[in-house]
């Protein structure tokens, strides 16, 4: 009795099971050599079927295409203001020799590019609401990440003082979508012109 880790029968298939298996080997002995070495076997009248090859070494796969990093959304955002204002160029520039004019026209450029990717992607709104420069009561169990007290402070709240920044809370931030082949380190590539 044949034996390929099956009991194998020694009741004869019928008609439609052999054409339907010979139809399969067929295919399967010209596309697999190691399969057609074995049952070249079991044809000469081989007791067992020959045992399954081991397997052949691994061959090394392809290196996979590297993912695309996770973008670091502070990265992201500083590129985009680097893109649409030039804010990078404009902090790394030494500025003490221009003019006072030079600077200020520098800094509308910034001013309304930034701007612009600002409000494209970040959605932020003032943490408090009243005008600058406005009295206000700061009462007990405010949060120190929304408000920062200075001056003289001296017990506990609730605090008088005026209102010298409304804060700024970020309540939405849209980033373009990372593709492949995206580096966040690189805030704006360096351009060459030939």
């Amino acid at each position: 009795m044949l034996s390929y880790g099956l009991a194998v029968t020694e009741t004869p298939l019928p008609f439609a099971t052999r054409l339907w298996f010979a139809w399969v080997c067929f295919f399967r002995i010209i596309a697999d050599g190691t399969f057609a070495a074995r049952a070249w076997g079991v044809r000469e009248g081989s007791p067992e079927l020959p045992p399954a090859p081991a397997p052949k070494a691994a061959l090394p796969e392809r290196a996979p295409e590297p993912p695309v990093p996770p973008a670091d959304p502070a990265l992201q955002l500083l590129s985009l203001l680097q893109r649409e204002g030039r804010l990078v160029d404009f902090l790394e520039q030494d500025i003490a020799s221009f003019s006072d004019a030079d600077v200020g026209a520098a800094a509308r450029v910034v001013h309304d590019g930034c701007q612009k990717a600002l409000r494209a992607h970040a959605k932020v709104l003032p943490v408090r609401t009243e005008e600058e420069g406005t009295k206000i009561t700061v009462l007990a169990g405010f949060e120190p990440a929304e408000v920062k007290l200075s001056g003289n402070v001296q017990g506990s709240a609730p605090y008088t003082g005026v209102l010298r920044h409304r804060g700024w809370r970020a309540t939405g931030l849209t980033l373009p979508k990372p593709v492949q082949g995206y580096d966040p380190t690189v805030l704006a590539p360096a351009e060459v012109e030939l």
